[in-house]
């Protein structure tokens, strides 16, 4: 008694009258496992003919643009675009890491579904409780709508950057990213022109990473610092007006007109007149 859900193909004609029909067989090796999310995935073939091939790579085979390029026969280009929008959708992810003996090193890793959890890490026993804080969890990612909203002026100026340099485009989850910190630099009365300038200015002849790497990084490192508001100025006494004395024509401070002090203390000097009285 044959199963009802046999993979072997009937005999049968399909009752499909257009379209694509699947003869499908059961593979038990040599195979790959692809999600309709991405075998059905809108926009450029290269970019599901690369994802599909590096899926099905093992581990430890190298995937860069020279190796691909020798696999496919599209251009560079098209590869490296390729690669950028499987970056940006979570399909694969770059990590620089330092190797043991200190070597920096990047590692690729590759998702069948973005975000995914390794099964050995999934399925690994949970660590022994520890007397450890628990580390705060990140704040979540706004939407790109409500960041648009909320930062305008730091998402146009970052929307803008390729019109200085091309190589400068970025994704729009990548300018989310970026706004707030484009918006500190703002509100410690930078200029957008000088933000563009210290973003694009000296940039290296080739670029061999992300350019939101390096946009993050020089937001960071070339920071202005913060505005400090004005010292308050200490309390000083009021200010005595000058006055001319009326003696000697000296200038003294006073709150009224009269004599200074040298006429004061001369005519305490001087002695008293006599008074003879008529007999």
């Amino acid at each position: 008694m044959t199963s009802a859900h046999s993979n072997a193909p009937s005999s049968a004609p399909s009752r499909v009258s257009s379209g694509v029909i699947h003869i499908r067989t059961r593979q038990t090796s040599h195979f790959t496992v692809l999600a309709n999310r991405l075998a059905q995935r809108a926009g450029s073939a290269v970019t599901v003919g690369v994802a599909a091939y590096i899926l099905s790579l093992p581990d430890g085979a190298p995937i860069t643009i020279a190796a691909l390029c020798t696999h496919f026969a599209e251009g560079k280009k098209a590869i490296a675009e390729a690669l950028r929008e499987l970056e940006d959708e979570g399909w694969l992810e770059r990590r620089v890491e330092r190797g043991p003996r200190g070597r920096v090193v990047t590692r690729t890793f590759a998702y069948d579904v973005p975000g995914a959890v390794p099964e050995s890490a999934a399925t690994s026993a949970p660590a022994p409780e520890t007397c450890r804080e628990p580390e705060p969890a990140a704040p979540p990612q706004q939407a790109p709508e409500a960041v648009r909203e909320a930062l305008p002026e730091a998402v146009g100026l970052l929307a803008r950057l390729p019109h200085r340099d091309r190589r400068l485009l970025l994704s729009e989850r990548e300018i989310t990213t970026l706004a707030p910190a484009v918006t500190e630099w703002l509100d410690r009365g930078v200029p957008p022109q000088e933000i563009a300038a210290a973003l694009t200015d000296g940039l290296p002849a080739r670029i061999n990473r992300r350019p939101a790497r390096l946009l993050a990084h020089r937001l960071a490192v070339l920071r202005p610092p913060a505005r400090t508001s004005p010292l308050p100025e200490p309390d000083r006494p009021p200010v005595v007006p000058l006055q001319n004395c009326d003696g000697c024509d000296r200038a003294f401070r006073a709150d009224h007109p009269g004599h200074c002090r040298a006429c004061r203390v001369s005519a305490e000097a001087r002695p008293a007149p006599e008074v003879h009285c008529a007999a």
